[in-house]
């Protein structure tokens, strides 16, 4: 069974990793994999060498990349090329561009080669662009858009998350019901349990004390993160008074670097916060952290809270997408937020909510070691590499019987 995967970019994120070893790892007696990838834009770090490391060597596409742009024609005539030459029985598009550009060239492809009817076409969503990201008019085309798609060129959308699900199906109106599969993330969760001893050396090389609880952000800095409120977070936290002093530290980059450190800078918390950048070792760096923080306005289904549950690290985030499905049930409601199986949760957007629900984490190291070994645990058994490619090769063996 021969798959043709396609990507917009492989860039600093979850999904770069996840085709990577989907391409990698279906390759075998039953099948062969190939990847189709766009180009990274300024701003953006690239993350084509973790497909190098892998073994795996994508056919670059220049003109296909992020933003919406005249060359996408181009690369849709590319992409229907490398569909002739490669005949693939499945076609497997991930994020909003790749999906866009993909599928409509898989249905042209299928109109006008003929026997193509045998072709399947399958859509992994990410994340989505339905809120938060653009105005009214520009989030209504892209939904139209998904919706055309999702009736006349898709065979099967994959969600990575049942609130990912709920939104975009039920909430959004996008596909049949009987044409999603719910597919969580995989990450090799056994290199977090080779850092305990690189944690003293990243504290010393930050510097930070055994007496400091040092709380991160793990992202790329773009708006959607939100990385402006866990800089408030932080002054807030900074004038009040705690048994530990706090430290914060953002790991990641992207084009609003500059603009957060300007702001670190204005809120008067310099010297509290340090911007790390990107990290190969990402691993080591979770070790370091006494708690891992998300901001985000939308999200699919973060990786950084997942590794930060892979290296036994508590969490506090905003509950938005699939965020919900990791931290799990409610077990205690607070004043201003949420004490829940797996993390501490804040509903809306309120920075004095969130400092409360941070504070509270901070001076509670019982309930930051509790909830720790129960991210852990249920990391283990749902998000492993190994379940996410066994899952996805069911979905391929799936559409393939009802031919």
């Amino acid at each position: 069974m021969k798959i043709l995967r396609i990507i917009a970019r492989l860039n600093v994120g979850g999904p770069a990793r996840h085709v990577v070893w989907l391409t990698e790892r279906l390759n075998d007696d039953e099948f062969e994999s190939v990847l189709i990838a766009g180009t990274v834009p300024k701003g953006e770090e690239s993350m084509n060498h973790i497909a190098a490391e892998h073994g795996v060597e994508p056919i670059f596409i220049e003109e296909m990349s992020r933003e919406l742009s005249i060359k996408d024609a181009i690369s849709l005539l590319k992409i229907f090329r490398e569909i002739r030459r490669q005949k693939p029985d499945i076609i497997h598009t991930h994020t909003a561009k790749a999906g866009t550009v993909g599928r409509i060239a898989a249905l042209l492809y299928k109109l006008v080669t003929p026997g193509a009817g045998k072709l399947r076409v399958v859509h992994t969503f990410h994340g989505h662009v339905f809120h938060s990201y653009y105005g009214r008019f520009k989030t209504g085309v892209f939904i139209a858009i998904e919706k055309f798609l999702a009736r006349f060129a898709t065979d099967r959308i994959i969600t990575i998350s049942p609130q990912q699900f709920h939104e975009i199906h039920e909430e959004v109106g996008i596909g049949r019901a009987e044409q999603f599969a719910i597919v969580p993330l995989g990450i090799d969760i056994t290199v977090f349990d080779k850092t305990v001893a690189n944690r003293q050396l990243i504290r010393t090389e930050l510097g930070v004390t055994d007496a400091d609880l040092l709380v991160g952000f793990v992202g790329r800095l773009t708006e959607i993160k939100d990385v402006s409120h866990f800089l408030q977070v932080a002054a807030q936290v900074h004038l009040g008074e705690q048994s530990k002093p706090v430290r914060f530290v953002i790991v990641g980059d992207g084009h609003l670097r500059a603009k957060l450190e300007a702001e670190a800078s204005e809120l008067g918390i310099s010297d509290q916060v340090i911007f790390l950048g990107n990290r190969s070792d990402i691993e080591n760096v979770y070790s370091a952290l006494d708690v891992v923080a998300l901001t985000s306005l939308n999200e699919g289904t973060p990786l950084s809270l997942i590794e930060a549950m892979a290296a036994r690290r508590p969490v506090i985030s905003t509950i938005v997408g699939g965020v919900r499905d990791l931290l799990g049930e409610i077990v205690e409601e607070k004043d201003g937020f949420r004490i829940c199986e797996r993390g501490i949760g804040i509903e809306g957007r309120s920075v004095a909510d969130y400092t409360k629900g941070l504070l509270y984490l901070s001076e509670n190291e019982k309930l930051r070691k509790s909830l720790a070994e129960k991210g852990r645990d249920f990391v283990a058994s749902t998000y492993s590499k190994d379940r996410l490619v066994d899952d996805i090769a069911q979905v391929y063996r799936d559409l393939t019987k009802k031919l």
